[in-house]
């Protein structure tokens, strides 16, 4: 049994080695993939001023909902200062609205009946993002501020990038990301852009100078779940029936006169917009932030 006991003992010792060596690998995998990623991004520099209460917080993502809704014709969208006057005139569903008689010739069309109904739009509540890097796809930036045209610059980009002897290949396009100085290369064949982000910084030379541009992977990202949920707009009415019987501007005067007088249960209106009938509109919600 002291055999055996020995023997167990140098196994134990042995898988205990091995374990080791195993997590000192995966922490090196670790550190390698990280220090990947690092470079891989493009750098930015930032400037915290103030306090992060919640630790929690400091990943999640912000989505600031902006939603463009279609409207039918014989419609109209009002949006109250106040949450309870727009609360009121739904509950009161249908409302007469007197109109100028200037533009009509029989009095009993003074009058029309519009019905008043909540606004209510989808609002995602679950984001989930698949990140996925183009295999033909650099991301260019650090790109010095020149006076010259951007399409200038990117000549110089495709020209320098073109070339095998710079580690680049024919350019397929070149374009400038939207809200950025950063550019988006995009060659013909694949193998050319992973030894490129590898070398994550390149000398360039553009006009009398050479500049240090960063080289960096090109993300895209591709929606993989999206979970919605009704939301009603507080503040907001959807206004239905409308008749086409007045000019579009004299139809949206007649509607904020009457939805704004106190004693029709309306109150102070802080925007109206209205399509007529035969006709289509589109209108846009954004975060309300008062």
């Amino acid at each position: 049994s002291q055999e055996l006991c020995s023997v167990l003992e140098k196994d134990h010792a042995k898988l205990q080695i091995a374990k080791e060596a195993a997590e000192q690998r995966t922490q090196d995998l670790k550190k390698g993939e990280l220090q990947k990623m690092q470079r891989a991004l493009p750098e930015k520099k930032i400037i915290f001023k103030g306090l992060t209460v919640n630790k929690e917080d400091t990943n999640s993502l912000i989505l600031r909902p902006l939603i463009r809704y279609p409207l039918p014709g014989g419609s109209a969208l009002i949006t109250f200062e106040e949450a309870e006057v727009a609360q009121r005139i739904i509950e009161m569903r249908e409302h007469t609205v007197e109109l100028s008689c200037g533009e009509l010739e029989e009095l009993d069309q003074c009058r029309v009946r519009v019905q008043a109904v909540p606004m209510d739009i989808l609002l995602p509540s679950a984001l989930e993002i698949r990140m996925t890097q183009s295999s033909k796809s650099i991301l260019v930036s650090d790109l010095p501020k020149l006076d010259i045209p951007k399409e200038a610059l990117l000549d110089k980009l495709e020209l320098f990038f073109s070339k095998t002897k710079n580690g680049g290949s024919e350019v397929d396009s070149r374009d400038f990301l939207e809200d950025s100085d950063h550019v988006v290369l995009t060659f013909t064949e694949d193998g050319v852009a992973e030894p490129l982000i590898e070398r994550g910084h390149i000398e360039v030379p553009i006009g009398k100078g050479k500049y240090n541009v960063k080289i960096s992977p090109c993300m895209s990202g591709d929606i993989s779940n999206l979970q919605l949920q009704p939301s009603r707009c507080p503040r907001t009415v959807l206004l239905l029936g409308i008749p086409d019987v007045l000019s579009e501007e004299s139809m949206r005067d007649a509607l904020e006169i009457h939805f704004q007088r106190a004693s029709r249960g309306g109150g102070e209106v802080d925007a109206l917009a209205y399509v007529p009938a035969g006709r289509t509109g589109v209108a846009v919600f954004v975060e309300d932030r008062g």
